[in-house]
């Protein structure tokens, strides 16, 4: 919960913490673990080091441990995270490249209309935009209010 107070430093070091301990009592495969490296690296995320949290996720999701599959919803929420850091590391076009590839997967396995996917579409936009394409991300933000408005009300 420091977190959450606003104290984003001191969540890391919470986490830093527990992960070492879980880390020694349950094991680097064991799935608690594996979660607390994903809150983790969020937290240095909002603690200021964008790009030691995109660096993070990288790891979490090339880790052989982390056999949830390329369709699990934790997969693809460890997906959206590295899109984020990334790009809030000052990688726009990365950013975008990968909440392209990440919306394919999200539109084929949650649907179109998923609050998720919808939330894709607009962080894709988003660093087109960031990337330089700013006619893009526009079209794609015109194209995006009807499907939010309809799925999620005015």
């Amino acid at each position: 919960w420091r977190g959450e107070a606003g104290d984003a430093a001191g969540a890391v070091a919470a986490f830093e913490e527990l992960l070492a301990d879980q880390e020694r009592s349950l094991g680097p495969d064991h799935i608690d673990t594996l979660m607390t490296r994903r809150a983790l690296a969020g937290w240095r995320g909002e603690a200021g080091d964008a790009a030691g949290a995109a660096a993070a996720f990288e790891e979490l999701l090339a880790d052989p441990a982390w056999l949830l599959g390329p369709d699990s919803p934790d997969t693809l929420a460890v997906r959206d995270e590295l899109a984020r850091w990334r790009g809030e590391a000052g990688d726009a076009a990365g950013a975008a490249a990968a909440r392209k590839n990440l919306l394919a997967d999200r539109v084929r396995v949650l649907g179109p209309d998923h609050p998720d996917t919808l939330s894709t579409r607009h962080e894709l936009a988003r660093w087109r935009g960031m990337a330089g394409d700013a006619a893009g991300a526009a079209a794609a933000l015109e194209e995006l209010l009807p499907d939010q408005e309809r799925v999620m009300g005015p």
